[in-house]
């Protein structure tokens, strides 16, 4: 199996030890959890807004998708995490603007106890090239 680090500045840099993307064997990518920071300043997007924070989420995994070849068209599985249960709808809302109905990804929703930075939203994605 190959791997290729997908890394650009059109998405916030990793707070950790991980990449934005992993392309495995050049036929999928595996995108890392996003979460609504401005590329450019790093700060939080959307203060405690879940709809603003899920639309700069979006953004970042688009940003990468895009530097690794793909787009959201692309994507075949996303794993959502949100901080509140109650913020679903909100969080569905804009969702579903980037996701359409007939050809939407396979999704995992869960509410957690916490998230990084303190954030009510983070995205992860799977994406065939």
């Amino acid at each position: 199996m190959t791997r290729k680090i997908i890394q650009t500045d059109q998405a916030p840099a990793p707070v950790g030890p991980y990449n934005q993307a992993v392309v495995a064997s050049g036929a999928m990518m595996f995108v890392a959890g996003q979460i609504p920071l401005d590329p450019q300043t790093g700060e939080l997007v959307g203060g405690d807004d879940v709809a603003m924070q899920t639309e700069q989420a979006i953004a970042n995994l688009a940003a990468i998708l895009a530097a690794g070849g793909a787009s959201l068209a692309q994507v075949v599985k996303t794993s959502v995490f949100l901080k509140d249960m109650n913020d679903f709808a909100a969080m569905n809302a804009i969702y579903a603007q980037h996701f359409g109905d007939a050809d939407a990804p396979a999704r995992a929703c869960v509410e957690v106890a916490r998230l990084p930075k303190d954030v009510r939203v983070e995205i992860e994605c799977i994406a065939v090239l």
